[in-house]
């Protein structure tokens, strides 16, 4: 089951058993998307409904996916509210904001960066790497030093209240992430349960049909520092193939780099699974590994195939994601997943 909260007026939705909330996750219940030639973009969480408003701007006047997913995605890295993306991101337990981002065409190109500091906008940093340089990824001082070439400013990430917020972690200094606080993200709805992280992914397709993607966070809250998930590592985090489709993670990066994740679910759409069929087996190969690790985490998928149709599944129940097109605006919070 899922429950759509829908934000613009939309227009009749194709499959009325979706509309009636049948099950998210049977193979023939997938959710269509508009037709060749039409554009749409999906993102994670409720953070993605903003993100997903300006990378239609992009969409709607015929622009390219890669811009689309690089302006959308810009939303929540200046968001200094939003503690799971850039701009007042939690700090780790060296009260350090360290960004990490990746980004990923039609053409297969992709670039990344890891661990910087001081950048507003690490996905553009990302998009420099795949367009300048030899490589895919840079890191630490190495993806500041390039960003500071090409004349990004350095600006400090740490706002007053996350350092609150690390400072009130340090008294006791417990590991201990929340699942699904990235529905209710802002402090103000969730007080005394905000210690979390999480990342925007995103997909789309443009006028063209060519596909494009982007992730960025600033990681686990708390985390050590130096340590790295699944977001900027093309094939974990985020893969894109423009004969089939794309897919994005989101949770505890440590088990989607495990199970290279996102490209697992991009190849299990070549062989055929409906896009919330492949998320759901890419899961499912999460919890087989390791059942009692699975119990305690989130890890969820989304993807999209190349005629348009999306779906998502997540080990525990509540993960959401934003959907955007030409007739609709909304977002979709997953009533079934494993647990």
């Amino acid at each position: 089951m899922v429950n759509r909260r829908k934000f613009l007026k939309t227009s009749s939705l194709a499959g009325a058993s979706f509309l009636a909330g049948s099950s998210y996750a049977g193979t023939n219940n997938h959710f269509s998307a508009p037709r060749l030639g039409n554009p749409i973009v999906i993102s994670t969480w409720d953070f993605g409904i903003a993100a997903n408003a300006a990378a239609w701007n992009v969409l709607k006047n015929n622009g390219r996916a890669l811009d689309a997913v690089e302006k959308g995605v810009h939303v929540p890295e200046a968001d200094p509210i939003n503690q799971s993306v850039g701009l007042g991101g939690f700090p780790d337990r060296d009260g350090i904001v360290t960004l990490d981002a990746c980004i990923m065409d039609e053409l297969g190109n992709c670039g990344s960066v890891a661990a910087l500091q001081n950048i507003l906008h690490p996905i553009s940093v990302a998009r420099l790497v795949m367009e300048k340089t030899p490589h895919v990824m840079l890191v630490g001082d190495g993806a500041l030093q390039f960003a500071l070439q090409q004349g990004f400013k350095e600006v400090n990430l740490l706002t007053p209240q996350s350092e609150k917020d690390w400072k009130e972690w340090l008294k006791k200094s417990e590991y201990t992430p929340k699942i699904n606080i990235e529905n209710s993200f802002r402090p103000d709805k969730m007080p005394g349960n905000k210690f979390n992280h999480d990342t925007i992914g995103m997909l789309a397709i443009d006028a063209k049909g060519n596909l494009s993607g982007a992730c960025t966070t600033s990681g686990m809250a708390f985390k050590m520092h130096g340590r790295v998930g699944d977001s900027p590592i093309i094939g974990a985090g985020l893969f894109v193939d423009n004969e089939i489709g794309a897919a994005t993670s989101t949770g505890v990066g440590e088990e989607v780099i495990r199970n290279v994740g996102s490209f697992l679910v991009v190849e299990l759409m070549r062989q055929g699974y409906a896009p919330e069929d492949a998320c759901k087996e890419a899961v499912m190969r999460i919890i087989k590994k390791k059942p009692e690790t699975a119990k305690a985490i989130q890890v969820g998928f989304l993807a999209i195939n190349k005629q348009g149709k999306y779906g998502a599944y997540a080990i525990q129940k509540g993960f959401s994601f934003a959907v955007c097109d030409d007739a609709n605006q909304e977002l979709l919070i997953m009533g079934k997943s494993y647990y």
